[in-house]
């Protein structure tokens, strides 16, 4: 199991109802981890539409999750 924290913005805060929150994970990649947390907290966003960052640079939803990272998903954004 690897340990992170998950922090949440917008769209997905609403939905989780946390602003963030550590967690242990058996996932293996960062798409494994929003599906997981899209089916936990009823994200209404699909995974293509969401943008995964990790100890503040953009990663791949299909890149490895790290031991100890800090992971934000961005939903998409607008603006005016």
């Amino acid at each position: 199991m690897k340990s992170i924290n998950i922090q949440y913005y917008a769209l997905l805060r609403e939905q989780a109802g946390l602003k963030e929150e550590n967690l242990k994970v058996q996932c293996r990649t960062y798409g494994e981890l929003y599906n997981h947390l899209q089916e936990k907290y009823l994200f209404t966003l699909p995974a293509e539409m969401i943008q995964v960052a990790v100890n503040d640079e953009f990663a791949l939803l299909h890149q490895e999750i790290s031991d100890g990272a800090r992971v934000v998903f961005i939903p998409p954004v607008a603006g005016g």
